[in-house]
């Protein structure tokens, strides 16, 4: 059953940042990759700046189809500062956050089918007042999800990655792992998998904080009372979860067979493999939202930004991933 006519909704990001030149990339390869109709939020002006394909304002979604299949559809934003690739500025962020603003509530309305964020510039949203980590847990808010209801899946062709700490400093990582947080988080991981990628009966691997998983407690103990006991509480819900693991040993081919997703305690020891395998194809999932949100997994990238040397692949996998997404949901959701 396919879904209803209903454009995905992509915020562009930092206008300074290589989000416009990679969405209208996305765009103009719509027909090889078999992307559905989207509709870019951001101000067009930044688009221009750095790509040459066809751009139209458009007023609302319905209008945003009707000119897909001939042009980029834009809803305005516009941002009062001149805009210059590479050189963020203040405006930039704000134009940024309205976007990300009007592109979540279009999804959450159920307007749009599914949301892409590009990417921001923390800094700079910090600038302005923007308290949450990142658009995972602001978007999370705006859904009335918890933040730790809301996980930060990142995908590739053979490997998917969730750390159970994201955005906090190296040294704060073992006080925030707690047996409830790892359960949280495996726990929404299991039924985003099933819902979002319809893997039934998910297997997750668990990797250790210390090397070599603590080594039985001599390089550290918080494999042996916070990750293994969470585990243990995992199986005994019929969970298929192993671990703690040794993290150098996870990821290479035969061991990536053996799980769905690897959940891992800190954001590089997650986001390291998968950039490493997919850094062109690597995409953020947020799971346990009501809606479906995707972004490519890099950032702005200000400094090759306007040089049209951005490579759109993590943005197209981000819209494509997106969509299939959604469309498993309504399926099942008709079925139902």
């Amino acid at each position: 059953m396919p879904l209803p006519a209903a454009p995905l909704v992509v915020s562009m990001g930092d206008p300074a940042g290589v989000g416009p030149e990679i969405v209208g990339k996305a765009w103009a390869a719509r027909l090889d990759r078999g992307l559905p109709p989207f509709v870019a939020v951001g101000d067009p002006r930044a688009v221009a700046r750095v790509w040459r394909g066809p751009v139209s304002v458009v007023r609302d979604l319905h209008e945003a189809l009707a000119v897909f299949g001939r042009a980029l559809p834009v809803l305005a934003v516009d941002n009062a500062d001149e805009i210059t690739p590479g050189l963020p500025d203040i405006e930039g962020a704000r134009c940024a956050l309205a976007s990300l603003e009007i592109a979540a509530g279009l999804a959450q309305s159920g307007a749009a089918r599914a949301l892409v964020t590009g990417p921001v510039s923390k800094a700079q949203l910090y600038a302005i007042g923007f308290t949450h980590p990142g658009q995972t847990e602001f978007v999370a808010e705006r859904c009335g999800v918890s933040p730790e209801n809301a996980v930060m899946m990142l995908a590739g062709p053979s490997l998917r990655v969730v750390p159970i700490t994201t955005h906090i400093p190296l040294a704060r990582v073992p006080g925030a792992l707690s047996v409830d947080l790892v359960l949280a988080k495996a726990r929404a991981t299991v039924r985003g998998l099933a819902k979002n990628f319809g893997i039934a009966a998910p297997r997750l691997a668990f990797a250790g904080l210390n090397p070599h998983a603590g080594e039985g407690g001599a390089l550290g103990r918080e494999e042996i009372d916070i990750l293994a006991p969470a585990i243990a509480i995992l199986q005994t819900e019929g969970v298929d979860a192993t671990g703690p693991l040794a993290a150098d040993t996870m990821f290479h081919p035969r061991a990536r067979e053996r799980y769905d997703a690897a959940i891992c305690c800190y954001h590089d020891q997650a986001l390291v493999p998968l950039k490493t395998l997919h850094f062109d194809e690597g995409v953020n999932f947020t799971l346990g939202l009501p809606i479906v949100r995707t972004s490519p997994d890099h950032g702005t990238a200000f400094p090759i930004a306007g040089r049209d040397a951005a490579h759109p692949g993590a943005m197209i996998a981000a819209i494509a991933m997106a969509h299939q997404a959604a469309e498993r949901r309504f399926a099942t959701a008709y079925a139902a």
